[in-house]
C-alpha cells in the first residue's frame, strides 16, 4: 500500500507558503544581480571525495550517499566493503560544489567571479521542529578578489536583500579566524588545540565567561594558559576599541593588518550604508566550517529573537583543492527557510502582490454562463488581478476559509443566471 506521508526529515509546501517563497526569491535574485551577481546552476549529486574532503565540518557525518550502479555496485558488494560501495552523494552545502565549478569552468568566467547560487541541499540531520533534511540555501560569493572589497560587497548586498524585505533590526556580526588564532598563540596554546579552544568559545552565548574558564580548566588545558586566555578575553570584551585592544594584546602573534583590514570593512561598510546596516565587531563568533581561513560574519536580527538567520566568511584554500592554486574567496549563506518560516507565522502578504479574486457559481449554471464567467475573468487577468473561476462547494463558507488562507481577498457568488451582473464588480 502506497503512503501518503513524506519521508521523514522532508515536508510539502502548502500553496501559502509558495507564494512567498517565491515573492523571497524573486526580491533576492533582482537584488544580487543590481550588485553584478549572476546566478548559477550545480548537480545536487557530488562526487563522494569533494563531500567528504574534511571541509565540511560536522556536515560531513550528515551525507546521504549514494550506491554506485550496475555492475560496479555488484563487484563492490561483493567485497564487502562499504565504502566501496559508494562514489558519490546529495551536496550538503552550495560552497563546495561552487568551489568544483569555479575549478571546472574558469576559463569562461570574467574574473573576479561573483556567483548567486539558489538550490536545495541535504543533510542526513535529526528532524525536529523548524530542521529538515532537504532545504533551501541562497548563496552569493565573489570567487578571485583578495582584498577586503569581496567582504564589504557581500556584506552590503545581503544586508540591502533584507531590508528590503522588511527583516528587522539586523547586525552583521564579524570576526577573523586569524584573530581566534592568534588570541590562543598569544596564550601559550598549541596549534593542534586550537580547534577544540574555539569549539569552547563558541559555547558563549550558552554558558557565557565562567562556563568558558571552567570548560577550558576541564578539559585539561594547562592552567596559566587558560588564565592568559581569559585575561585577552575579558579585556577584548570590555574594551572601548576592541581593535586597539587586539592590536596591543596579540602583538606579534596576529599577522600584520588583519585587525586593521576588519576595521576598515566595518568603516566602509558604514559609510556605504550611511548607517543603516550595523557591524559588529565579536571576539566570541567563531563559525564551525572547518574551510574558513579568514573573516567570518553571522547575520543576527531582532525579529528572530537573537538566533542567527545567515553566515559566511572567506575559505582562500577550498579552490586549490581542485585546482593545486591557491585562489580568494568570500561567500555569504542567508538562512532562507527561517526567514520563510517567520513570514508564513505572522501571514505575511509579499508586496505588490496581485487582488486575488474567486469567482464562485452555483452548480446550476449553463456552460454558456460559465464561459461568460471565464471570458470576464481574462479581461480582469490582462489587467493584472488573479482570479479563480470556481464551482461552489455544499460548504461554501468553508471553501472561502481556504481560499483566503490562499489569499483570496475578493468574492463574487453567482447562484443564478440574473445575478451575471454581479460580474461587473470585477
Amino acid at each position: 500500500m502506497f503512503v501518503k506521508e513524506t519521508t521523514k526529515g522532508m515536508r510539502d509546501i502548502l500553496p501559502r507558503e509558495a507564494e512567498i517563497r517565491e515573492y523571497l526569491l524573486t526580491k533576492m535574485k533582482k537584488t544580487y544581480a543590481s550588485f553584478g551577481f549572476s546566478q548559477i546552476e550545480t548537480p545536487c549529486v557530488e562526487h563522494i571525495e569533494n563531500l567528504t574532503s574534511k571541509q565540511g565540518g560536522d556536515n560531513e557525518k550528515l551525507i546521504f550517499k549514494i550506491l554506485k550502479r550496475g555492475e560496479k555496485l555488484n563487484e563492490a558488494a561483493e567485497g564487502l566493503d562499504v565504502d566501496a560501495l559508494v562514489d558519490s552523494g546529495l551536496r550538503y552545502d552550495l560552497t563546495v560544489p561552487l568551489s568544483r565549478y569555479y575549478s571546472n569552468n574558469a576559463a569562461n568566467l570574467t574574473l573576479p567571479f561573483k556567483a548567486m547560487q539558489i538550490g536545495p541541499v541535504w543533510r542526513a540531520d535529526r528532524p525536529q521542529k523548524g530542521r529538515f533534511r532537504q532545504f533551501v540555501q541562497c548563496d552569493i560569493d565573489i570567487l578571485g578578489d583578495n582584498s577586503n572589497s569581496a567582504e564589504i560587497e557581500l556584506i552590503t548586498a545581503t544586508s540591502t536583500y533584507l531590508e528590503s524585505v522588511g527583516v528587522g533590526g539586523v547586525t552583521i556580526v564579524i570576526n577573523d579566524r586569524r584573530i581566534l588564532s592568534a588570541m590562543a598563540k598569544a596564550s601559550g596554546f598549541a596549534e593542534e588545540q586550537f580547534s577544540t579552544v574555539f569549539i569552547i568559545l563558541d559555547k558563549y552565548d550558552k554558558i557565557g565567561e565562567a562556563g568558558i574558564e571552567k570548560e577550558l580548566l576541564e578539559s585539561g588545558y594547562d592552567a596559566e594558559c587558560v588564565a592568559k586566555y581569559m585575561e585577552i578575553f575579558r579585556g577584548a570584551m570590555a574594551a572601548e576599541d576592541r581593535f586597539s585592544y587586539l592590536e596591543g594584546a596579540l602583538g606579534d602573534a596576529i599577522e600584520g593588518g588583519v585587525i586593521a583590514n576588519l576595521k576598515e570593512i566595518c568603516e566602509s561598510v558604514a559609510i556605504i550604508s550611511d548607517g543603516r546596516f550595523k557591524l559588529d565587531f565579536d571576539v566570541t563568533l567563531v563559525r564551525g566550517m572547518g574551510y574558513y581561513t579568514g573573516t567570518i560574519f553571522e547575520i543576527k536580527s531582532e525579529d528572530f529573537k537573537g538566533a542567527s538567520i545567515g553566515g559566511g566568511g572567506r575559505y582562500d584554500k577550498m579552490i586549490g583543492n581542485f585546482t593545486g592554486q591557491s585562489t580568494a574567496a568570500c561567500g555569504f549563506s542567508i538562512g532562507f527557510e527561517r526567514i520563510v518560516a517567520a513570514l508564513v507565522e505572522k501571514n505575511f502578504k509579499p508586496e505588490g502582490a496581485a487582488e486575488k479574486i474567486a469567482i464562485l457559481y452555483d452548480k446550476r449554471m449553463g456552460a454558456a454562463d460559465i464561459a461568460l464567467m471565464q471570458k470576464k475573468a481574462m479581461a480582469a487577468r490582462e489587467g493584472g488581478r488573479i482570479v479563480l473561476v470556481q464551482k461552489m462547494n455544499k460548504n461554501v463558507g468553508f471553501q472561502k476559509q481556504k481560499l483566503e488562507a490562499d489569499g483570496y481577498s475578493k468574492f463574487v457568488d453567482v447562484r443564478f443566471p440574473d445575478e451575471m451582473a454581479k460580474l461587473e464588480e470585477i
